[in-house]
C-alpha cells in the first residue's frame, strides 16, 4: 500500500529547528487537513541540556501539539552532517520519492549554528537528485521533484520573500515550543545558553514584527530560490 503523498515536508538538523522556524504554519496547514511532516536528521546528541532520550520524548509532544501528520527520526552523527552528507542525501532521496511531497522546507543558510547550514545544503542538494531518474535507480519509486523548495529562518532575522500569517496559531507555536524544555528552560545543574536565555520571547516578537509588516498580528517568514508565481493580482492580500 502506498504511504499516503505529503502535502509538506520540513527537514532540520535537530529536533526543535522546524519548529522554531515553522511551527505556526505547519499547525495552520495541519488544521486545514493538510499532510505535514518533520523530518530530524540528527538527534541533537551534543546539546548543552537534556538527553537524547528527553529530547525524543519531547518531540513527540510538540509534533502532537502542532498536528504533524509524520515525524521521522534519523540517527546521523549531531556536528558531523557534511561528513555523512552522501548518505543523507540518499535517505532524503528515499523519502522525497516515497511521500512525494508538494513543497519541501529546509533551514535558511545564514544562521550562527553551523548546522543549519549543512542541512541547508543537504535538503537542497537531495530534493533536485529525487528528480534524476538514474540516481539510485533501483529504489522502488520513481523519480519525483517537489513543486517548489523554500527555507525557513531558525536564528536571526532574515528580509522574507513571503510571509504566512500565523496571528490564530501562535499560541499553539509556543506551546509546541514549551515541549523542549530541556532546551527553552533553565534546571539545575544546567548550562546558560541562547535558547535557555528569553529566545522564546524573542522568537515571538520577531513574528509579531514579521506578521505586522504585512499587516496581520504575527506571521512566519520563508525565503525562495526562485520568483513567486502570482496568477492574479491581487490574489496574494
Amino acid at each position: 500500500m502506498n504511504p499516503k503523498r505529503l502535502d509538506i515536508l520540513a527537514v532540520g538538523a535537530h529536533p526543535d529547528d522546524v519548529e522554531i522556524g515553522m511551527g505556526g504554519t505547519l499547525a495552520r496547514y495541519g488544521s486545514l487537513g493538510f499532510q505535514t511532516a518533520i523530518v530530524n536528521l540528527t538527534k541533537a546528541e551534543l546539546s548543552s541540556n537534556g538527553t537524547v532520550e528527553r529530547r525524543q520524548s519531547e518531540a513527540e509532544k510538540a509534533a502532537k501539539v502542532l498536528g504533524i501528520s509524520k515525524r521521522i527520526q534519523w540517527s546521523y552523527p549531531d556536528r558531523e552532517l557534511l561528513n555523512n552528507k552522501k548518505e543523507c542525501i540518499e535517505s532524503l532521496v528515499e523519502v522525497i520519492r516515497q511521500y512525494r511531497p508538494r513543497l519541501v522546507f529546509a533551514p535558511y543558510y545564514k544562521d550562527r549554528h553551523p548546522d543549519h547550514g549543512h542541512c541547508h545544503e543537504i535538503v537542497k542538494e537531495a530534493v533536485f537528485s529525487a528528480g534524476i531518474k538514474r540516481f539510485l535507480p533501483n529504489l522502488p519509486w520513481d523519480a519525483y521533484r517537489p513543486e517548489s523548495l523554500y527555507y525557513y529562518q531558525i536564528n536571526g532575522m532574515i528580509e522574507p520573500d513571503f510571509i504566512v500569517d500565523i496571528s490564530g496559531f501562535m499560541e499553539t507555536k509556543l506551546k509546541a515550543l514549551a515541549c523542549f524544555a530541556s532546551q527553552f528552560q533553565l534546571g539545575e545543574g544546567e548550562v546558560d545558553t541562547p535558547l535557555n536565555d528569553g529566545f522564546l520571547q524573542r522568537l515571538e516578537g520577531r513574528e509579531k514584527i514579521i506578521g505586522n509588516e504585512s499587516g496581520v498580528e504575527y506571521g512566519e517568514g520563508f525565503r525562495s530560490e526562485k520568483p513567486l508565481l502570482i496568477s492574479l493580482l491581487g490574489e496574494e492580500a
